[in-house]
């Protein structure tokens, strides 16, 4: 199934990455055989989409074989931007990013990880060892852009100083929550919002690249009844809901009847009009789901209308 009328998808470049990936970044954490992710992906690709995540941990391994399979069948192990993830807690530990990093690979089908992120950080490791581990892997040729997801501001600081004083390529990507609604519940254990304003001055000063999980806050920004399912205690309501999050709901839902869009639309807009380099992880498990997401990124936002949505000014 193809989508009509699709708008254009852009891409970005990262530091370390040859070539370059779709800011909307597409989840493959919810898909177990072949026969239920390739409609979706196809439709993904078709429309332009070229970047997927995945995690050695995910579906205990399925997932990143599914994943796989897809690329494999379709020829495009070549083309296609993977974001691979590895050092989840308990394992989160230099010595164990080759190990997991061999399995992975060999379960995508792929010689090299075009964006290697560390799943957790692991604050009783000194930060220079992850670095050194990294690089390590990245002097085989074995990863391309690098990163942290769930990191804080001091230790991704931390170890952007070791790297630029051992003269080693450095973590250029932060992966933590970021969408519209603020995380007020970990969503799992270990996770961060950059949804504040120490980690938002932090980015947009130094303008490194965001790359937000849950983006769209688990379908926070969408009606009750029109949501996907989930868990309780990962539910948008148990994980999101808040007086500051209903403001930031209704004000998005002012901005969606001005633009003509939907509520939702507004939400990742926001995510992907910041004022530094971000992209947004969208997890939907239908074709509509996806077709749903695509008009956001014909939306528009200037800087005071993403102020205003965020609770960061009070009137526009």
């Amino acid at each position: 199934m193809q989508l009509e009328m699709t708008p254009q998808i852009q891409r970005a470049t990262l530091n370390g990455m040859n070539g370059e990936l779709s800011t909307l970044i597409v989840g493959c954490d919810n898909k177990n055989t072949l026969e239920e992710a390739a409609p979706l992906w196809d439709a993904w690709w078709e429309a332009g989409g070229n970047a997927f995540d995945s995690a050695f941990v995910y579906g205990k391994g399925l997932h990143e074989q599914v994943l796989g399979q897809w690329m494999r069948s379709r020829g495009v192990s070549k083309e296609a931007k993977v974001i691979v993830k590895g050092a989840h807690t308990p394992n989160c530990l230099p010595g164990k990013i080759a190990e997991q990093l061999e399995i992975s690979l060999e379960r995508l089908g792929l010689d090299h990880a075009p964006v290697y992120i560390m799943h957790r950080d692991n604050l009783d490791v000194p930060v220079g060892e992850f670095v050194d581990a990294l690089n390590a892997l990245v002097d085989e040729g074995l990863l391309g852009a690098l990163g942290g997801s769930n990191w804080t501001v001091e230790r991704f600081k931390e170890a952007g100083a070791y790297a630029e004083a051992h003269g080693l390529r450095p973590l250029s990507i932060l992966n933590n929550n970021l969408s519209l609604a603020v995380m007020e519940k970990p969503v799992w254990a270990g996770c961060i919002t950059s949804n504040t304003a120490s980690m938002l001055g932090f980015l947009r000063d130094s303008k490194a690249t965001h790359i937000s999980w849950s983006s769209q806050a688990r379908g926070y920004f969408i009606e009750q009844g029109q949501r996907t399912e989930l868990p309780n205690d990962t539910a948008p309501d148990t994980c999101f809901a808040s007086v500051d999050n209903a403001e930031r709901r209704r004000r998005a839902g002012v901005l969606a009847e001005q633009k003509g869009v939907l509520t939702h639309q507004i939400a990742t807009a926001w995510v992907l009009g910041q004022g530094f380099p971000s992209m947004a992880l969208i997890g939907p498990r239908t074709i509509e789901e996806l077709a749903t997401t695509l008009p956001a990124l014909t939306v528009q936002l200037s800087e005071a209308e993403c102020h205003w949505l965020n609770l960061e000014r009070d009137a526009l």
